[in-house]
């Protein structure tokens, strides 16, 4: 019989970056994936992610400066490029870009708030309708993430499955089983379960105890819908959240994804829910194709107005879009996304470790803390 210390379930961003610190930290680590790591059906394929700094909670602001820093390990171990630097600007009466600059300032990370008049000269390709935060932020390539942490995994002495779909985790004396839908079987003594818009369906075949079950909260996995429009001009883009009575929109240059010649633009948490990932089907509402066809006509002139491509992805969120790094009798809930969790991806991983061995962890992120749920 196969066995691990540790077996890690997902082979996504957290996953891959929990393997990797695992495997750095001298332990035996397998990891297990349904296909293939960073897979387009999951939520941490492609080139484009937005990494910024601006939240309105310290705690996440606080997390990025720490994630930062392992992202240029990162890149300078792995050999890869991950980080295109860009200007990220937050813009919109709801993004409350005066609050959004205290809350950077108490975390030291340099800012500035320009007028809006400015702000259409420096960006003219953004009609910005209120002041702009503008702060370093970048792009992150996702899929090249997952691969430079799986492949320092490996480094570490870390075994990587593929075809390994996880049906279902049974206990097996004081460890666990863990089934393939196929019949294949492995044994370990701890497990990180980093199933993405998977976990949902799977957590009633996880042997978790009840209480522990009854604390996690409802895990919503919408399918999101992105789409690329072209560059009138060449120009460096920013990034760009931009929030509204009428419309939430995210937008950043589209990368490799969009043949390096347009902006993906995006209207936030707008995709239908779904009950997981299995039941994805990868369909475009006309609708809200329009909806973010309208938004980039009257606030993004500096694009053309007419997608020529178009995508969808998975968020996996809680109700406070907080994340979810919690443990119970050796097994280990992972489930940081929401929506946001891209760019903490080389953090993820050592907050998932640090709690998987009980070295630690962030007490926001445990269950203890929420109340059972009827």
């Amino acid at each position: 019989m196969d066995a691990a210390r540790y077996a890690v379930v997902g082979a996504g961003l957290a996953g891959a970056s929990t393997a990797w610190h695992l495997a750095r930290r001298g332990h035996d680590v397998v990891l297990l994936e349904r296909s293939r790591p960073a897979a387009h059906d999951g939520s941490s394929h492609g080139s484009a992610r937005i990494l910024r700094y601006a939240y309105p909670d310290q705690l996440y602001v606080d997390l990025v400066v720490r994630a930062r820093t392992l992202w240029s390990e990162l890149e300078a171990t792995s050999g890869r490029t991950l980080l295109t630097p860009t200007d990220a600007l937050d813009v919109g009466e709801l993004r409350e870009p005066r609050l959004l600059a205290e809350v950077l300032a108490r975390a030291g990370v340099p800012h500035e708030l320009v007028p809006v008049a400015e702000a259409r000269e420096r960006w003219p390709g953004v009609a910005a309708d209120t002041e702009v935060l503008r702060h370093d932020g970048a792009v992150l390539d996702a899929e090249q993430t997952v691969l430079a942490m799986v492949g320092l995994a490996q480094q570490h002495g870390a075994e990587v499955r593929t075809g390994f779909d996880v049906e279902r985790v049974t206990r097996e004396g004081s460890g666990f089983r863990l089934h393939s839908a196929d019949g294949q079987v492995l044994d370990a003594e701890h497990v990180v379960v980093s199933a993405g818009g998977w976990l949902p369906a799977l957590l009633r075949d996880l042997p978790l105890p009840s209480g522990f079950l009854g604390r996690i909260p409802p895990l919503t996995v919408r399918q999101e819908q992105a789409y690329h429009f072209p560059y009138r001009e060449p120009a460096l883009w920013p990034t760009l959240i931009h929030k509204s009575p009428a419309i939430s929109v995210y937008s950043l240059p589209g990368g490799r994804d969009a043949d390096f010649r347009g902006q993906k633009v995006a209207e936030y948490a707008a995709g239908p829910v779904i009950p997981s990932a299995r039941d994805q089907d990868g369909r475009i509402d006309p609708a809200n194709r329009a909806r973010v066809t309208d938004y980039v006509r009257e606030h993004l002139p500096g694009l053309e107005p007419e997608p020529y491509a178009e995508t969808t992805c998975l968020f996996t969120s809680t109700p406070t879009e907080d994340f979810v790094i919690d443990e119970v009798d050796g097994l280990t809930l992972l489930s940081p996304c929401s929506g946001h969790g891209a760019k903490f991806a080389p953090l993820l991983g050592g907050l998932a470790a640090d709690v998987a061995t009980g070295e630690g962890g962030i007490e926001r992120f445990r269950l203890s803390r929420l109340p059972a749920r009827a």
